[in-house]
């Protein structure tokens, strides 16, 4: 398994529409740095979240999901309260191949300030737009600010194409839009 370059990233985003809308180049003007990179694509948060909320004392339970356990906010900045959590999506909206796996870290601007950004691995055939954790570790108020770098997503190529894919299983988070809760 192989990390895949920018030569490769922009030829699949423009060829096969594997990230939507593609930047082409790091544009950090100002921002949290998004876009193209060396071995990477940087993603943009969106301007949807879902922030947690104990207004309600609601538990949270991923096989029942309660929805007034969060507020959402639709939000060009949004504030984390202390020691808590929001789920937003990505801006792009990504289509994995069948012989790649995609790996995604946070950016190290949110994490130098105890912002964990958190995603599981995009599986091959997987599509839609990622669903994207944010964690805030501090005893403070945390701004996420919309349209702007939060995470970046990784390509590892395999040695030969899966079996079976994301897509061949019908995978839950399939083809997903906007902010996705937990599902059975």
């Amino acid at each position: 398994m192989s990390i895949l370059n920018d030569k490769w990233i922009r030829e699949q985003a423009q060829t096969s529409g594997m990230i939507e809308p593609f930047v082409e180049a790091q544009r950090r003007d100002g921002c949290i740095s998004y876009g193209l990179s060396s071995y990477g694509y940087d993603a943009r948060v969106a301007d949807e979240f879902k922030i947690f909320t104990n207004v309600d004392s609601a538990v949270v339970d991923p096989k029942d999901f309660a929805a007034n356990s969060f507020v959402d906010r639709k939000t060009d900045v949004c504030v984390i309260p202390p020691n808590s959590f929001a789920l937003a999506r990505t801006v792009e909206y990504f289509r994995v191949p069948r012989d790649v796996l995609v790996i995604c870290l946070g950016k190290s601007t949110y994490a130098r300030c105890g912002i964990i950004v958190n995603v599981t691995p995009l599986e091959p055939g997987w599509e839609g737009h990622v669903t994207l954790e944010f964690s805030n570790t501090t005893p403070l108020p945390a701004k996420i600010y919309a349209n702007e770098g939060a995470c970046q997503f990784l390509f590892l190529k395999g040695n030969e194409p899966c079996e079976t894919s994301y897509a061949d299983r019908a995978g839950k988070y399939m083809g997903q839009r906007g902010v996705t809760l937990p599902r059975l």
